[in-house]
């Protein structure tokens, strides 16, 4: 018999666990499970992607709802790990290790020698090169707290993503999903919504606690000096105010355990000893008996669904998560400033223009005996005049000019500490940072917020803009960056059906509208199985609830993928941010400067149709008019190389149309720089079939103008453009530091100091379980 904790009753059943089946059986069945989990892996380029990742969904949830089962698990993994390290069959590492550390969190009665066995193999990990080294690293230093104080990561994951309160673990957690409403709307939405929402508040702060409690007891005392079911059924008994000091309790003892280390385990044995005792004081059962064990599943972290309408709304939930916080500490602003923050938080609160009668200047107030007529503010004159509110200018302070720049630097630390310095370099970042710079800022920030984007390459443009936006706003004044760390998830979804993955990278942006995802698949292949395949399975499934007659229940398959891969999933893959200034051939229109990430499409709408008319002209016609091969534009860009040999060429041709997408286009030609194709009418033409590039101009030499859509994204479209600058976005804490000694006149070296150690352009990191795999 094995107990299975029942998530929405609270309670802890007793159920037969595989009662004719052996230990032998069930281990043999979770190694053919996992087996079949590998052989999916290494599939990884078969057409078929829709039903990928259940497999790893339906392994995990078995060992959930047995404890037995899970510690099989965790036994007949590491076997595989330690093969797959002798045949040097490194595809199956990653996988198979966020699986085993995934299954470690939620399992109780582990053998220190189990422990050890995976300890040590984390820390071979560390010889070979990235992204196995950082894993290894991120998971051996886990599993050395996990050996020293059982229970300790699934205490603080509880503690964290549910924002327990709590006054000695003060980190927290939440998941923001943001759909893109232009491929997820309508019924779709409700029921997206429903899923990934669906076990919010099913436990409650009283049913938590009790997990956290349960949890830790049997992690610590071991199945011979605990009874699970006696345990739960005392816990059932007590009232939230006795379930919470347990519950501060055991947290303090966990956590001063694990600031002392494995010599004091024997204190925090006998202490959580005498609270197990007391617990079960009001019981008739005897607490040294042996039971069956609890299983306590890690519920899925808080969620909240959003349908992104606008960029500020990013900014807006982050704020409110920061605000909302009972361990938040006083904020060091003004009571102004907190007033407009709070207007700021409700897009629908009402923003009036402010009319002054005064210049500001001392000379044009009234005089100390002048008399001043009262202002009336009746209802038609309250619109127009209102009270003057004393206001200043606030500079960025200098702790927040550092904070800016040390997070660049973190940032770029992975890139200035391993080879080439900091210097522009066409090897795409990714990984964590692995600089020796002390992380006490990011220690200092007590919020996580891990933010998921649904949707294809259009969605991600957003992301890019609000994620620009955010980095300028802190810039000017900063609210969030101190308090936050923001971590960006990405599921590629599209109404289209799905093409074969990685391949079709080289196809056009228009057929395959998730590029980015695409390219994320081929790096990662952990990711291409779970997230990928995810994507495709959304519509489906949301089609499938929403048909009418059909009434379902919430499906838990998208909240428990999206809980494993916000957990797992820490690795980001950083892709430049390209600014792209537009001037429009009505000189009275100002230029306009935009972001975008992925794609840039420059059409000439006048020649759309050529190809077509060609066929009809004959040879004659086409020399007489050279108009026919397209429109003249005039090139002047940098081309790169590997050998960071960068060298400023120009060149003029006619073309209908022009492709730069800052995705790769397939595994050799993995860059990170600008690809640009052009589109050319010309048979036989001496040009360039691409160029590879970070800056670049372009302008139409002759009356015809042309358009440009950024992204895929028709709302991002401009119309009548004369000519176009692209060049990666730079950082704003590049940009400050850059300011500040501007002010001491340093000119001799412009590189001198931190600047030359700050990655002077602006990233969006994404995270992967893997980042790239070569």
């Amino acid at each position: 018999m094995a107990c299975v904790w029942d998530a929405s009753t609270s309670q802890c059943s007793t159920e037969p666990a595989d009662t004719g089946a052996s230990s032998a059986a069930q281990e043999s069945d979770v190694y053919r499970s996992l087996q079949s989990v590998l052989r999916e892996l290494d599939s990884r380029h078969s057409t078929v992607v829709v039903n990928k990742g259940m497999l790893r969904w339906t392994l995990h949830k078995k060992a959930q709802k047995n404890p037995q089962y899970s510690l099989h698990l965790v036994k007949v993994v590491i076997k595989e790990l330690e093969k797959a390290e002798r045949q040097d069959y490194k595809l199956h590492i990653i996988p198979l290790l966020h699986t085993l550390i995934y299954a470690i969190i939620q399992t109780t009665y582990i053998s220190d020698e189990l422990y050890k066995r995976v300890y040590d193999f984390c820390k071979r990990l560390l010889t070979l090169p990235q992204p196995y080294c950082t894993v290894g690293l991120n998971y051996s230093r886990q599993m050395k707290m996990e050996r020293a104080t059982p229970g300790l990561l699934y205490q603080r994951m509880l503690v964290s993503e549910h924002s327990l309160k709590n006054d000695i673990y003060p980190l927290q957690e939440k998941v923001f999903v943001f759909a893109d409403r232009a491929v997820l709307s309508g019924p779709l939405t409700r029921v997206l919504r429903a899923d990934v929402e669906s076990e919010q508040g099913v436990q409650g702060p009283l049913g938590l606690m009790r997990s956290a409690v349960q949890h830790c007891l049997e992690a610590v005392l071991g199945q011979e000096r605990c009874q699970a079911a006696a345990l739960n059924h005392a816990l059932q008994g007590q009232s939230l105010q006795d379930v919470e000091q347990y519950f501060q309790e055991v947290l303090a003892a966990v956590e001063q355990s694990a600031e002392t280390g494995r010599a004091e385990h024997s204190q925090l044995t006998d202490r959580l000893q005498q609270l197990y005792k007391e617990i079960l004081s009001t019981t008739e059962q005897d607490p040294l008996s042996p039971g069956p064990q609890c299983e306590v599943p890690l519920p899925n972290p808080e969620m909240s669904f959003h349908i992104w309408t606008e960029e500020e709304e990013l900014w807006r939930e982050l704020a409110r998560f920061v605000r909302s916080s009972s361990v938040c500490g006083p904020l060091s602003y003004p009571e102004d400033f907190m007033a407009d923050l709070s207007s700021d938080l409700d897009p629908e609160t009402p923003r009036h223009s402010v009319m002054s009668n005064d210049s500001g200047i001392e000379r044009d107030l009234p005089e100390a005996g002048e008399q001043v007529a009262p202002l009336s503010l009746s209802s038609s004159s309250s619109g127009q005049l209102l009270q003057r509110r004393g206001g200043m200018k606030v500079r960025p302070s200098v702790t927040d000019s550092v904070s800016l720049v040390q997070e660049a630097l973190e940032e770029t630390g992975a890139r200035v500490w391993g080879a080439g310095g900091a210097g522009d370099t066409l090897q795409r970042r990714a990984g964590t940072s692995a600089s020796p710079f002390p992380k006490q800022q990011q220690q200092q920030r007590h919020f996580t917020a891990r933010v998921v984007i649904m949707g294809d390459d259009r969605v991600l443009g957003r992301m890019a803009r609000a994620y620009y936006g955010f980095r300028k706003r802190e810039a000017r004044r900063q609210f969030l960056t101190s308090k936050i760390n923001l971590q960006i998830y990405y599921i590629p979804v599209s109404d289209k059906p799905p093409s074969s993955p990685a391949r079709d990278i080289t196809s056009s942006s228009k057929i395959n509208p998730c590029s980015l995802g695409s390219y994320l698949g081929m790096v990662d292949p952990w990711y291409e199985c779970n997230i990928n395949s995810l994507g495709h399975m959304i519509p489906k499934l949301a089609k499938t609830h929403s048909s009418p007659g059909i009434i379902c229940e919430p499906n838990p398959f998208l909240s428990d993928v999206i809980s494993y891969y916000v957990r797992t999933g820490l690795q980001p893959v950083y892709f430049t941010i390209y600014n792209v200034k537009i001037c429009f051939s009505d000189l009275t229109k100002e230029s306009v400067e935009e972001v975008f990430l992925s794609h840039l499409e420059l059409d000439f709408p006048d020649f759309r149709g050529l190809h077509s008319s060609m066929k009809d002209m004959s040879l004659r016609q086409k020399k007489n008019s050279p108009e026919v091969y397209g429109a003249a534009i005039s090139v002047k860009y940098r081309k790169v190389s590997l050998s960071n040999r960068e060298v400023d060429k120009g060149l003029s041709l006619r073309v209908s149309g022009v492709h730069i997408c800052a995705i790769p286009q397939n595994e050799t030609e993995d860059l990170n720089c600008l690809t640009v194709s052009f589109t050319d009418t010309k048979p036989k033409s001496s040009l360039e079939p691409k160029i590879w590039t970070c800056d670049i101009k372009i302008r139409s030499v002759e009356k015809a103008s042309f358009t440009v859509c950024l992204d895929n994204d028709s709302q991002k479209t401009f119309t009548d453009v004369q000519s176009i600058e692209i060049a990666p976005c730079l950082d704003p804490g590049y940009c400050i530091q850059k300011t500040v000694r501007s002010k001491f006149n340093i000119e001799e070296d412009s590189e001198a100091g931190l600047s030359k150690y700050i990655n002077k352009c602006l990233s969006l990191p994404i995270n992967t379980f893997a980042g790239i795999i070569h």
